[in-house]
């Protein structure tokens, strides 16, 4: 494939896999991505000399990656996964003349606007704002984080954050029972211990008096299904821990414009929310209760959100020089 200095390269590293494609300006080109397991990889750059080396890519006009971990001066530290990524290095094996290195949730908060229609699913209505207004996405995954998404005069604004990393919170001697048994292993018990792929695994080896988390959370998705009863009582604290963050998250970025679920574990959950209290545990937040129920929520059904946010940045930012 000639890229003529017309293309950029997109990359969404997660903990588990990595998915890279190539864009056209803001259009990433869905025929053109590949997905990796990061197992048994040593690094970021060994994938992509992989993927440029399949492709026959060269000349890139750019590059943007998003990496689920905290990003400064162009160097992503991927919070479960033992890589480092630096623009630098990227530069060198792509050939790109400009590198960009976003968040994961960033690049997610740049997609909004760029997605199919059908990507979009609307879980819990709000009531109307104004086209600017503030919104905040927030990823359940293999971890969790969340980036509030700002229209400002220069464009669009997505500022990093480490949400996942917060305190997470007790109301209920439950949860702090919850609490003590994360701090036992891990010293400190985040929001993202609880709330995430691997939280749900925690969760359920908790509910059912294990040490250690040994089910795979599609294995206790379906237990759930089928009314297992541990199953139920760890998804159920799942999605009212769940609420009470993102009402949290609401109440600091105030976003008016809608709040967006994405990633496996956000999706995997989705049937059980109503059910579950997510709303409920959300909006319980006493006398501004009733001010969260002017914020909507929303699911991303599109995988590969991290990778049309990455193409927009890059264009944009391309575009800017």
């Amino acid at each position: 494939m000639s890229t003529e200095d017309r293309y950029t390269l997109l990359a969404d590293i997660g903990g588990t896999n990595t998915r890279v494609a190539l864009a056209l300006g803001k259009k990433m080109l869905p025929a053109s991505i590949k997905r990796f397991s990061n197992s048994g990889r040593a690094s970021l750059e060994e994938i992509l000399a992989d993927y440029i080396a399949a492709e026959n890519v060269h000349d890139l006009a750019g590059a943007c990656v998003a990496a689920a971990g905290p990003v400064r001066d162009d160097v992503a530290s991927m919070t479960n996964l033992s890589w480092v990524i630096e623009a630098q290095n990227i530069a060198r094996v792509t050939g790109a003349e400009q590198v960009f290195v976003l968040n994961d949730l960033q690049a997610q908060g740049h997609a909004l606007g760029h997605l199919a229609a059908d990507a979009l699913r609307l879980l819990v209505p709000g009531q109307p704002a104004r086209a600017d207004a503030a919104r905040l996405v927030v990823g359940v995954g293999t971890g969790f984080n969340a980036a509030p998404v700002h229209e400002g005069p220069g464009g669009r604004v997505v500022p990093p954050s480490e949400a996942g990393h917060t305190t997470l919170p007790c109301q209920s001697d439950e949860d702090f029972a919850l609490k003590r048994y994360l701090e036992a292993k891990h010293d400190f018990a985040s929001v993202e211990h609880v709330v995430s792929g691997r939280g749900l695994e925690r969760l359920y080896a908790y509910m059912a008096g294990q040490d250690e988390a040994t089910v795979p959370g599609i294995e206790i998705l379906s237990a759930i299904s089928r009314g297992d009863a541990t199953a139920r009582a760890a998804g159920q604290m799942f999605v009212q821990t769940l609420g009470r963050v993102v009402g949290d998250l609401a109440l600091t970025h105030l976003p008016f414009g809608g709040i967006y679920l994405i990633g496996g574990a956000a999706r995997g959950v989705v049937p059980w929310l109503e059910e579950f209290g997510f709303r409920a545990a959300m909006h319980a937040k006493g006398r501004f209760s009733d001010f969260l129920r002017a914020f909507p929520i929303y699911v991303i059904e599109d995988d590969y959100a991290a990778l049309h946010g990455c193409a927009a940045f890059c264009q944009s930012r391309i575009a800017a020089q």
